[in-house]
């Protein structure tokens, strides 16, 4: 890139427009949300070929029992607004809670249907916490021109990789879940302490009147939800599926399977964090679209890989691609709803993208049950191929148009 081309992103810098500490200060209280929703969910996936095992689930029944999760966050994320409105801010810190209990919760069941159950509850807390800190958000970058929810969400894949790490270690060392869990419960209630006031503002709670449902325009919302299922449907399937595709289909050590959540929310918040700067230089449609190809092409080399190494960097090209797309598609529909209608768009959204943790996991389970995992990695990687080519360009041609 020449010098000329850089010098616009050095003026910004220095003038202070992309300060990261004012960032992070702008965004204090819901960057706790998004470290609770990383920390929870990389500390289960880590250790899911042990739970799973535990409760002696098929590939199977594990994605059926993981889809009642799914379902409890997609009617979590859809009464989030109201949950804001009944108790404002003890909205977020209550919902992580209940993540907390959940989570704890699944390493001590001894049965599937118990393991459904808590992953229910878990799921739940982390559907209400992702809607309202990510309208917390959009929030504020309407109040003050930044962009900022690939930073937030940077710091959800950060949290999410070290997580991932610390119990591959401990999983290494021999320690059972259930201490793991309990470490984990205790930095679950430091980050609801410090979750208190999220998206407390005082025209949220009109967000969540049903009169202004009808003036959502449905094909924008249909649109940016699709992207986040894209998103998300990917996400899941290298969170959910990596740890196990590493240690059965190749082999790989414990530490080795932790390796694949862990390097794929460190990519993911690398990638989230350059997307923070580029969302100012490119047109946010034009870099979902290379982002989705990315991933594809990461995914495909995971699930074709003979050598958990090559699989390895094939997660680690996948979170990288598919790290800036759902923040990007959320901010987008932050940007372009008014004040008054930006909470139920970004629930309305989240929804539809949150279904892919609904299909996901059994669509996963369903093709490893009946051909392989690694058929399951190819599937997904030639969807979002297909998905980049052609709902992305649908999209910026309904952006322009509503703007």
């Amino acid at each position: 890139m020449s010098s000329e081309a850089l010098a616009p992103f050095l003026r910004a810098w220095h003038s202070g427009d992309m300060s990261l500490i004012g960032d992070l200060r702008a965004t204090r209280k819901p960057l706790a949300g998004f470290a609770a929703i990383g920390i929870t969910w990389a500390a289960f996936f880590a250790q899911m070929p042990v739970i799973k095992a535990g409760v002696g689930a098929s590939d199977g029944a594990y994605g059926v029992a993981v889809l009642w999760a799914s379902l409890g966050a997609v009617a979590a994320m859809w009464l989030a607004p109201y949950a804001q409105r009944l108790v404002g801010a003890w909205a977020v810190p209550l919902a992580i809670v209940v993540i907390a209990i959940g989570l704890f919760g699944s390493g001590a069941v001894p049965s599937l249907w118990l393991l459904g159950l808590m992953l229910f509850l878990a799921a739940s807390g982390s559907g209400i916490t992702d809607v309202l800190i990510n309208a917390d958000v959009s929030q504020v970058e309407a109040d003050t021109g930044r962009s900022l929810m690939n930073l937030n969400h940077a710091l959800y894949s950060f949290s999410y990789a070290a997580s991932a790490l610390a119990v591959g270690v401990l999983r290494e060392a021999g320690v059972a879940p259930m201490p793991i869990f309990a470490g984990v419960v205790c930095v679950l209630m430091f980050l609801s302490w410090a979750s208190f006031g999220t998206a407390d503002h005082p025209d949220a709670a009109a967000e969540a009147g049903t009169s202004q449902t009808p003036k959502l325009p449905p094909a924008l919302i249909w649109l940016v939800g699709g992207v986040v299922f894209i998103a998300f449907l990917s996400e899941a399937s290298a969170e959910g599926w990596s740890a196990l595709h590493l240690e059965r289909t190749l082999g790989g050590a414990p530490a080795e399977g932790a390796l694949g959540p862990a390097l794929l929310g460190l990519t993911m918040g690398i990638g989230r964090l350059s997307g923070h700067a580029l969302a100012r230089f490119m047109r946010d449609t034009t870099l979902m679209m290379l982002a989705m190809l990315t991933c594809a092409a990461g995914l495909a080399i995971a699930g074709l890989a003979e050598t958990v190494v090559v699989a390895l960097l094939g997660f680690a090209i996948a979170g990288l691609g598919i790290s800036v797309v759902a923040p990007l598609a959320l901010a987008l529909i932050g940007r372009v709803m008014p004040r008054g209608m930006r909470m139920a768009a970004i629930a309305r959204v989240s929804v539809i993208g949150y279904g892919a943790f609904f299909f996901g996991p059994p669509l996963m389970g369903l093709i490893a049950e009946v051909m392989s995992l690694r058929a399951s990695f190819v599937t997904i990687a030639v969807v979002l191929a297909v998905v980049a080519l052609t709902l992305i360009p649908a999209l910026a041609r309904k952006v322009a148009a509503e703007r």
